[in-house]
């Protein structure tokens, strides 16, 4: 299982939020590049970069700062996955010609389907589509916006369309370290055989991690349990 540590953009820093939700910030880092050298230093392969004032403004906000990260974490040997605030084709754009190996899309493939499908193909191998539910159904615009659209028929299309990795975060445990949504995560992972898919959200414990492993999900992403000393990454990287 590829354990992926989380770094998410706020204001030039690293913070984590609670249910997404930016009045419940928590500052982690007033330098994400230094949290990013030690999660190389710890053997991370992926990190997971989000601009969340991206995903609130509707448009990237810190590519400079991204594009820094991306060139720490590539002269360490580790690859990039950037999310935030990719609402259009240009926006994806710019944040690959930050160097960063994939992008993260989540409304936009919603809201515009053909164009993420289109990107997949300009992109092969580098287009993952984020799934944030909440109660099964995927939420949009910095998981404000709730819609009716079921995560599994999103998961299904986002095959069809090649994507590269599926994000699976379900919003009502995202940084409350109270367990990841295992069954919901297999669920995605059993339909789409073909696309890895990335659980997100709840991990507190290294037995979440265990039983994720458990449950053959391949990837997670890390974040408050890393950033609160719930275990260190090395612990995480050793059991998965």
């Amino acid at each position: 299982m590829l354990a992926i540590p989380a770094i998410d953009l706020m204001g030039g820093k690293a913070v984590r939020l609670q249910e997404g939700d930016p009045r419940r910030a928590t500052i982690y880092a007033d330098d994400p590049a230094a949290a990013l050298r030690d999660f190389l230093a710890a053997g991370a392969r992926r990190v997971h970069v989000v601009d969340l004032d991206g995903a609130f403004a509707g448009r990237p906000v810190q590519t400079d700062l991204v594009r820094e990260l991306v060139a720490v974490a590539h002269a360490g040997g580790a690859e990039v996955e950037v999310g935030g605030g990719l609402r259009d084709a240009a926006a994806v754009t710019a944040v690959l010609d930050t160097g960063a190996d994939y992008v993260v899309v989540g409304t936009l493939a919603v809201r515009d389907p053909d164009a993420v499908s289109l990107l997949c193909r300009q992109y092969p191998g580098r287009i993952i589509v984020a799934i944030d539910a909440r109660d099964g159904l995927v939420a949009l615009a910095g998981w404000q916006e709730r819609t009716a659209v079921p995560a599994l028929a999103l998961a299904k299309t986002a095959a069809i369309w090649g994507a590269a990795a599926l994000l699976h975060t379900d919003i009502a445990r995202d940084g409350l370290q109270c367990g990841p949504a295992v069954d919901a995560t297999i669920s995605l992972q059993r339909a789409v055989p073909s696309v890895l898919v990335i659980a997100s959200g709840g991990v507190g414990s290294l037995a979440d991690l265990d039983a994720l492993r458990a449950a053959d999900v391949r990837a997670v992403v890390l974040g408050r349990a890393l950033y609160e000393g719930s275990f260190t990454l090395e612990e995480a990287l050793a059991r998965c």
